[in-house]
C-alpha cells in the first residue's frame, strides 16, 4: 500500500472534531480507554497492575492494548510483541515463540499471567510453547527496571505480563460487557477469533467468560527454507536427496496447527473489595519446523507437541485503612502436560509439570512523598519425563521470596529502592544425575535496586538507576543429561554451578511536549558466573554434546523511541514515529553470547481522518556478524509494512475493521534470536484482516 493510496483513503473521510484518540490500559484489570493525544502531562500507564503516572516510571515500561493489541496479535506472545522496542522472539515457527527480552530469553525473563507465572515447560526448551494466550488478553506489559524485582530474581531481562481479567475487577456499566475478535492472515491460512464476556449477577456478583480458537496451516516464507550456508552444504553433497534440499522455497514444512481455550470465572466486588476465582482448559496441537539434516545417515525428526493444561486461579484484593492502602491475594495451580508425538503419531515422550504459585502484597499509603509495597512469593513445581527424550530426571523446585519496593518523592525528585531475598531448593531424583545419586541444591540469594529521576522543567525528566540481581540456576541447568531433540543436542547440566550474579544500571532521559516524545533508555550488565551452554566436541546419540559452564560475561544496549505531528495533509493529521535497539553481549573465554539480535531501525508514518487511520512502517534488521562460535551469521533484511484500521459506525464506536500487509515485498528474513533461524525463516507477504467489536 502505498503512501498516496493511504493518504487519498484516509482524505475519504469527515474531518474529526475532537482529538486523536490513543488505547492505554486501565489500571482495573487491564481494560483499555481512550485519551486524547500524547501531551506533556503525565498519564496514567499499568505497571504490573498497578495504576502508575509514565514518568514516575523508573527502567522501560511498554503497554499494548486496546485495537493496538488487536491489530497485532498472534496466537504466541513472542510474534504479538516482536514489534515492540527492546524486544525480539525465538521464531520455532508460528506456534512457539518466546519473547526475548534486551537478549534475555528462557529463566531469566518471566512471563506471567496477571502476575503468576506459566507454570508449564517453556523455559526448557525453544519449541515449547509458553501456556498464555494473548487471543484473550486485554493488555500486555513489558517491566524493565526496579520494578521487574517484585516478580523474581529469575526476571533479570524484565518481565512479560499479559493481563486478561478472568478474574473480573469491576462490575459492567450496562450489565453485561465483553470483546469479540476474527482474524484472518494469508501467509498460513491464519483463522483466529476469540470473544469475552463479563455479566452482573446482581449483589456485586461478576461472572466471566472467554473462549478462543486458533488454527494455521504451514506457513509461506519469502525466500528459501534453508540458509544459504545450509544450501551451500547441501549442493555439495554427493546424496540427491540432500542436494535437493537446497532448492526448498515457499511452505515451512510441519508448521501447521490449532489451538484452542475456555475459561470462565466469578467475582465479588465491592467498591475497593474484589474476591473472585477462575478456571482455563487449554489445548493445542503444532508442528515444530524441520530441522533438516545435511548428514543422509541422520533421518529429520518431524515432531508435533500436543499440549493439555487444566489451571485455577485466584485473586483477593482487601482495602485497608491507615498506613496501607490495600492487601492483595494472587495464586495458581496448573496441571500441565504435552506429548511430543512422532511422524506416525505414536508418542515418543511425555512431559509433565504441576504446581502452584502464590504471592501476597501489602501495599502502603502515600504519605509525605513515601510509599511503596511488600510481599512475600512462593513457588512450588514438579517436573517428569518419560519416553524417549529423557534428558531431565523428576525434579521439583521450590522457591520462597520475601520482597519490598519503596518511593519517595518531593518536587521534581523521584527517588525508588528495593530489596528481594529468595530461598531456592531444587531436588532431583537419582536416575540420571551426573555423578550424583540423590542431588539436592539449596540456594539463598539477595537481589536489590536503587534509583531516581529527575524533573527537567515541564518537559525533560532524566533518570538513573542500579540493581544487583542474583539467580539461582535453574533444573536445566543442573540437571540436564540426555538427548534433547529441540535445541538438536545433548544436554550436559552441572549440579555443582553457583548463583549467577551481575551488578547493572541504566540511565534514561524523556522528553514530552504536546505530540512530540522522545525517550532513549541505555542500560549495562556485568555477570559473574553467567550460566551458558558450550560444546564439547564429543558426539552421544549421534547429536553434539553441550554442557552447562559459568564464566564472566558483559551484556550493554539501548533503546532509542520517539514520535511527532506532522501537521494536515488533504485533511489528514500526519504523524512521525519510530525506534531503534541494539544488544551487545559477550562472554569471557567463549566470545559473543548466542542468539543476541542485531541493530534494528523501525520507522512509521501515521496518518488519520475521521473514523479512519493508517500507518505505513519500514523495519530494517541489519546482518549480525558477531556471532557465537557455535552460530552461523545472519543476513539483514528490510521488511515493509502498512495498515488501515476504520471505524465505520458513529453509533459503535467499539467496532473496528482492520487490514494490514506485512513484509510487502515478499523477502526473505531471519531473526538471529531464533535457534532455528537457518532452518525456518519469517512469514513471506501476509494480507491479515481483523475485526473487533467491543460491547
Amino acid at each position: 500500500m502505498s503512501t498516496a493510496l493511504l493518504v487519498a483513503a484516509l482524505a475519504a473521510q469527515p474531518t474529526p472534531s475532537e482529538p486523536a484518540a490513543t488505547i492505554v490500559a486501565d489500571a482495573a484489570g487491564g481494560s483499555t480507554q481512550a485519551t486524547t493525544a500524547p501531551s506533556a502531562q503525565a498519564q496514567d500507564v499499568v505497571v504490573t497492575g498497578r495504576r502508575r503516572r509514565d514518568d514516575d516510571v523508573l527502567g522501560n515500561v511498554q503497554v499494548l492494548g486496546g485495537s493496538e493489541l488487536a491489530a497485532t496479535v498472534r496466537p504466541t506472545i513472542g510474534e504479538t510483541l516482536a514489534s515492540q522496542p527492546g524486544v525480539s522472539a525465538t521464531s520455532n515457527g508460528p506456534n512457539a515463540s518466546r519473547p526475548v527480552l534486551r537478549g534475555f530469553t528462557g529463566d531469566r525473563i518471566r512471563i506471567l499471567a496477571d502476575g503468576i507465572g506459566s507454570l508449564d515447560v517453556s523455559t526448557s526448551s525453544p519449541d515449547h510453547a509458553v501456556a498464555i494466550n494473548p487471543l484473550t488478553a486485554q493488555s500486555i506489559e513489558v517491566v524493565h527496571g526496579p520494578a521487574a524485582l517484585l516478580f523474581g530474581s529469575t526476571a533479570i531481562g524484565g518481565v512479560v505480563n499479559v493481563i486478561d481479567n478472568r478474574i473480573p475487577r469491576s462490575i459492567p456499566d450496562n450489565g453485561v460487557g465483553g470483546v469479540i475478535n476474527l482474524g484472518y492472515g494469508t501467509a498460513a491460512n491464519d483463522r483466529l477469533a476469540s470473544g469475552v464476556v463479563n455479566a452482573a449477577l446482581g449483589r456485586g456478583f461478576v461472572a466471566h467468560a472467554d473462549a478462543s480458537w486458533a488454527k494455521n496451516d504451514e506457513l509461506r516464507t519469502g525466500g528459501y527454507i534453508l540458509a544459504r550456508p545450509l544450501r551451500e552444504q547441501a549442493l555439495a553433497s554427493p546424496d540427491s536427496e540432500i542436494r535437493a534440499l537446497a532448492d526448498l522455497k515457499g511452505n515451512l514444512p510441519n508448521s501447521a496447527g490449532r489451538s484452542a481455550e475456555v475459561a470462565g470465572g466469578l467475582a465479588y466486588v465491592d467498591g475497593g473489595l474484589n474476591i473472585g476465582v477462575s478456571a482455563t482448559r487449554r489445548t493445542s496441537l503444532y508442528g515444530v519446523p524441520i530441522r533438516y539434516s545435511l548428514d543422509p545417515t541422520i533421518e529429520a525428526e518431524s515432531p508435533r507437541i500436543d499440549v493439555h493444561q487444566t489451571r485455577y486461579d485466584a485473586r483477593a484484593e482487601v482495602p485497608l485503612g491507615g498506613a496501607f492502602r490495600q492487601l492483595r491475594f494472587r495464586g495458581g495451580l496448573s496441571d500441565y502436560r504435552h506429548d511430543e508425538l512422532e511422524e506416525d503419531g505414536s508418542v515418543g515422550s511425555t512431559f509433565y509439570a504441576k504446581g502452584g504459585e502464590g504471592r501476597l502484597d501489602l501495599e502502603q499509603a502515600d504519605r509525605g512523598g513515601f510509599g511503596g509495597a511488600s510481599g512475600i512469593q512462593y513457588l512450588d513445581k514438579r517436573e517428569r519425563i518419560r519416553g524417549e527424550e529423557k534428558y531431565l530426571p523428576d525434579s521439583r523446585q521450590r522457591q520462597a521470596g520475601l520482597f519490598t519496593v519503596q518511593h519517595y518523592e518531593t518536587g521534581p525528585i523521584r527517588l525508588e529502592g528495593g530489596i528481594r531475598y529468595e530461598k531456592s531448593r531444587l531436588t532431583a531424583d537419582a536416575d540420571a544425575v551426573i555423578g550424583n545419586p540423590d542431588v539436592r541444591r539449596n540456594f539463598s540469594t539477595i537481589s536489590a535496586s536503587a534509583g531516581g529521576s529527575y524533573r527537567l522543567g515541564p518537559n525533560w525528566r532524566i533518570g538513573m538507576d542500579v540493581a544487583r540481581v542474583a539467580r539461582a540456576p535453574s533444573i536445566d541447568e543442573l540437571f540436564a543429561n540426555g538427548p534433547h531433540g529441540g535445541t538438536a543436542s545433548f544436554e550436559r547440566g552441572d549440579p555443582t554451578l553457583g548463583v549467577e550474579k551481575s551488578i547493572g544500571g541504566e540511565a534514561s532521559v524523556r522528553y514530552t511536549q504536546g505530540s512530540t516524545r522522545f525517550g532513549l533508555t541505555a542500560y549495562a550488565s556485568r555477570f559473574s558466573n553467567f550460566i551458558y551452554q558450550t560444546p564439547t566436541g564429543e558426539l552421544l546419540d549421534d547429536l553434539p554434546v553441550y554442557e552447562f559452564r559459568q564464566g564472566k560475561a558483559t551484556y550493554s544496549g539501548f533503546e532509542l523511541e520517539g514520535g511527532a505531528a506532522l501537521g494536515t495533509l488533504a485533511g489528514a493529521e500526519l504523524g512521525v514515529e519510530g525506534f531503534a535497539d541494539y544488544v551487545r553481549a559477550t562472554i569471557r573465554n567463549f566470545g559473543p553470547a548466542p542468539q543476541i539480535p542485531p541493530l534494528r531501525i523501525q520507522g512509521a508514518l501515521t496518518a488519520k481522518r475521521g473514523k479512519v487511520d493508517g500507518r505505513l512502517e519500514v523495519e530494517h534488521d541489519f546482518a549480525q556478524r558477531r556471532s557465537a562460535p557455535v552460530e552461523t551469521d545472519t543476513n539483514g533484511f528490510t521488511l515493509v509494512n502498512a495498515e488501515l484500521n476504520w471505524r465505520p459506525l458513529e453509533q459503535r464506536p467499539g467496532l473496528t475493521l482492520g487490514l494490514s500487509a506485512n513484509n510487502l515485498f515478499d523477502v526473505e528474513a531471519r531473526r538471529h534470536s531464533s535457534l532455528l533461524k537457518d532452518y525456518a525463516p519469517l512469514a513471506g507477504r501476509d494480507f491479515r484482516f481483523t475485526a473487533r467489536v467491543e460491547f
